[in-house]
């Protein structure tokens, strides 16, 4: 199969590989996508394994693919593999690193409109813990996060800025590398939230200059649900302390003594989901393999056809900001509820997701936007699917 988008593009192999396009049309990547058959077969021959000699046994003789998995990740988004730390979602990756910091009382820490709710729900809880400030920087008029009042508020002072690159709420694109600049420039801790992209267009953390990043395996990277990992730069482990630890993060050295093992595992936990850690080294290697650069590109150019075609029909609003937009298009249609309008979709076999306000104040209720439609586009997808997806929304328009 081939089409408009890059007729050169390995389209009908990559389809092959994923046996849920014979089952769905799947625009529900924003939220988990359909994983391509070298993860299901790592995942599923991993348990059998477990089933046929024992969950330890199969951990070990799995080891030398557990361990490929750093490398492979270091490899992903330009990291040394000490860096990363396999976690079991994006959001508790996130939470290891940013619960784990320094904070002192007055620490001013700033972030995006569209910050993630959880990293919000996070900060204010450690905001009651450690009386730190929070500062919501301005959107520019493209809805990105405005760089001149992001500087101006480093200017005063600022322990910490916490960066979602994607927004789960709409389909823009942050300047991460513009933001580490900046960061960079005041000696700013810079904690990238890279759960939506990851996969979706290229990251070289080095060039963003963030000291962390969090990501997932689900998403964009198509992997198994359940696993994630973070990156905390070497030069930033001092600065934070993990919230917890077990066997597999220190070493019980004397009665009374302790120490914790070098490089990013200290933010792992022994118990782990091996057979989901080898399904993220499967899915990081399948990006490489097509390579992330090519792959976005043609994602990127679905979500604009998806959001142009759209966009002609009656009673239907596009909600996405930003100059440089990605995969995930949202949308809602005027007199028809958001929730209804997905499950509508979902009975006709077409996947989708929402996004309520509540769960974006800083970005969507303070835009005044109702509950929106999430319609995320993959390489995956086919020009046909959106076809078929835009006539299943507007007989729902009409």
């Amino acid at each position: 199969m081939t089409d408009a988008v890059d007729k050169s593009f390995p389209l009908t192999q990559i389809r092959e590989d994923t046996p849920g396009v014979n089952e769905v049309i799947h625009f529900n990547n924003c939220g988990s996508a359909l994983p391509p058959t070298p993860v299901l077969e790592t995942v599923i021959n991993h348990l059998k394994r477990e089933a046929s000699i024992g969950g330890y046994e199969a951990a070990d003789e799995a080891q030398e693919r557990l361990n490929a998995v750093y490398d492979s990740t270091a490899k992903l988004i330009g990291s040394e593999p000490d860096e990363i730390a396999v976690i079991e979602n994006a959001t508790r990756a996130w939470d290891m690193a940013v619960y784990g910091y320094k904070f002192s009382p007055g620490d001013r820490v700033l972030l995006c409109r569209a910050e993630y709710v959880s990293n919000v729900i996070a900060l204010l809880q450690l905001k009651e813990r450690h009386q730190i400030e929070i500062i919501v920087i301005d959107d520019d008029e493209y809805g990105q996060i405005d760089l001149v009042h992001l500087e101006q508020e480093l200017a005063k002072g600022a322990e910490m800025v916490t960066l979602t690159h994607t927004p789960t709420s709409g389909g823009l694109i942050n300047p991460a590398e513009s933001v580490g600049t900046l960061c960079n420039a005041y000696n700013t801790f810079f904690v990238l939230d890279a759960c939506q992209s990851i996969g979706q267009i290229p990251i070289n953390v080095k060039e963003i200059g963030c000291q962390v990043l969090s990501a997932t395996s689900r998403k964009y990277l198509r992997g198994p649900r359940g696993v994630g990992f973070l990156y905390v730069e070497e030069s930033a482990l001092d600065q934070i302390e993990p919230p917890f630890l077990d066997l597999r993060a220190a070493t019980w050295t004397s009665d009374m003594g302790y120490e914790i093992v070098d490089g990013a595992k200290r933010f792992e936990n022994w118990e782990t989901n091996f057979a989901g850690k080898l399904g993220l080294g499967a899915a990081i290697d399948y990006a490489l393999d097509l390579t992330v650069e090519k792959t976005s590109k043609r994602l990127k150019a679905l979500a604009e056809i998806l959001r142009s075609k759209l966009a002609s029909l009656n009673q239907l609003s596009i909600h996405d900001q930003g100059q440089d937009k990605g995969g995930i298009v949202t949308f809602s249609i005027e007199g028809l509820d958001s929730e209804v309008v997905s499950q509508k979709l979902r009975a006709q076999k077409i996947n989708t997701s929402t996004t309520a306000p509540g769960a974006a104040r800083f970005d969507l209720d303070h835009r005044g936007i109702p509950t929106v439609v999430r319609a995320s586009t993959h390489y995956y997808n086919s020009e046909e699917e959106i076809d078929c997806f835009v006539s299943a929304v507007a007989a729902l328009s009409k």
